[in-house]
């Protein structure tokens, strides 16, 4: 294996040309109205939010919508959480100014991210070799990800686990990315098919970019174990691989340290990776649009280096990040009491899910519905696979009003008392017809 020491990442910004100047004709009664813009025929819809456009245009009253991932309440509400309200209360109080924020964000945010994912004792926080940036959600720190690494040299190849959230090939294939997969679930769509996942990284270049789902992997909820991680580490190091982290859901599986189990491979000396946090789930700041990128380097040195590339990429982007759910997360992380009252509202949302992947596997077991439902209950996280045909979700769209995406795939959060017999009926329809 080559000493991981030397892994790194090459921050040398590459110039980029995008040619002359193109010039436009003047206006002319002559000429058709739509000649500027070429191509305009329509896009497919979102295969999440263009779903769920068609849910709200739905007039059946007992629709169901499991497609997006948002947090509900039993009621079907998607509450603000009791730290949040007060955290607000107190930026109201203090009617601070609504000036431009930094290009990186607030220090004292990124400072409270940094601790939050990494805990304040870790030696990748003491060492001073990570830098991080705050950025609009979770997507928008994917979307820098990608620009930062092609600004900096990267390989244009990233590695995706197959399945894994649709919006992922489509924001790297835009950034400039040539995609590749690499297959996770074994045939049972509830496990992972770990020497498979572990030989197709192992055919990766030298340089390419794998994205890895940090915990509550979506879409299936089914996340590696240490000695899993412990491989996936050993082969990043030993290809030379560059990661991305996708850390959207820390806190919603299982704890907030637990669902960083994946530092255990990864955060090793000299060993270079990107981290995506979003605080959309553990905050319930869905539109606040709230999220981090962080950088892990070799030392402090290059990680300052890496800040400097990294502010081009947002400058050229969004210029600087929103101010308000920032602030939120800030004033929750760095007060006490603020804090432990959102790790109370963390649990009561986390504690809910677990409650309804048994209830939800209970109910399509006592259905006697067809299938292996058990793993269910232990996987993390807000979604499940309950590894449906295309067909037969679309039936469950067309004659129940069920509304899933892929293969089946399930907001668990989105379960109630009040719709969870409806659904397993629909589900053991679809699945015995």
């Amino acid at each position: 294996m080559r000493d991981v020491a030397t892994r790194s990442i090459a921050f040398v910004a590459v110039p980029v040309s995008f040619g002359g100047p193109r010039m436009l004709p003047h206006h002319s009664r002559n000429l058709p109205v739509a000649l500027p813009l070429r191509s305009l025929t329509p896009a497919p819809p979102d295969p999440i939010l263009g779903l769920t456009e068609t849910f709200r245009a739905d007039a059946r009253p007992h629709k169901v919508n499991l497609s997006v991932g948002v947090y509900v309440d039993d009621t079907g509400i998607t509450p603000v959480i009791a730290s949040v309200l007060e955290a607000e209360r107190r930026l109201l109080a203090k009617a601070g100014s609504k000036g431009y924020l930094p290009i990186d964000g607030r220090p004292g945010y990124k400072n409270a991210v940094r601790d939050l994912i990494f805990g304040p004792d870790h030696e990748i926080v003491e060492s001073g070799r990570s830098a991080t940036a705050q950025t609009p959600g979770g997507t928008g720190a994917l979307r820098v990800a990608a620009d930062f690494l092609l600004q900096t040299g990267s390989s244009k190849t990233i590695w995706l686990s197959d399945p894994t959230w649709p919006n992922h090939p489509q924001l790297f294939s835009m950034a400039g990315f040539a995609l590749r997969t690499y297959p996770y679930l074994d045939e049972s769509g509830r496990g992972i098919d770990v020497s498979r996942m572990l030989g197709s990284l192992r055919s990766a270049a030298p340089g390419d970019v794998v994205l890895l789902h940090g915990s509550c992997h979506n879409p299936s909820g089914v996340d590696p174990d240490a000695e899993t991680w412990a491989a996936v580490a050993e082969i990043v190091a030993d290809r030379e691989l560059v990661p991305i982290v996708d850390f959207a859901y820390q806190g919603f599986g299982f704890g907030l340290r637990e669902d960083a189990d994946w530092l255990v491979g990864l955060a090793r000396p000299g060993l270079e990776f990107l981290i995506c946090s979003s605080f959309s789930k553990n905050f319930a700041l869905y539109n606040e649009r709230v999220g981090a990128l962080t950088i892990v380097a070799a030392d402090p040195s290059r990680a300052g280096s890496a800040l400097s590339h990294l502010k081009i990429a947002i400058r050229s982007n969004y210029s600087n990040p929103p101010a308000h759910g920032g602030d939120i997360v800030e004033t929750i992380l760095t007060d006490p009491a603020l804090r432990a009252q959102w790790e109370v509202d963390l649990a009561g949302m986390r504690n809910r899910i677990l409650g309804n992947r048994a209830a939800l596997v209970k109910a399509l077991v006592d259905a006697g519905v067809p299938g292996h439902w058990d793993p269910i209950q232990r996987q993390r996280g807000m979604f499940a696979l309950l590894g449906l045909s295309a067909d037969q979700v679309a039936r469950l769209r067309d004659d129940f009003a069920v509304y899933v995406v892929g293969k089946g795939r399930i907001n668990v959060a989105g379960l109630t008392s009040a719709n969870l017999p409806y659904v397993v009926g629909a589900v053991k329809a679809v699945i015995e017809d």
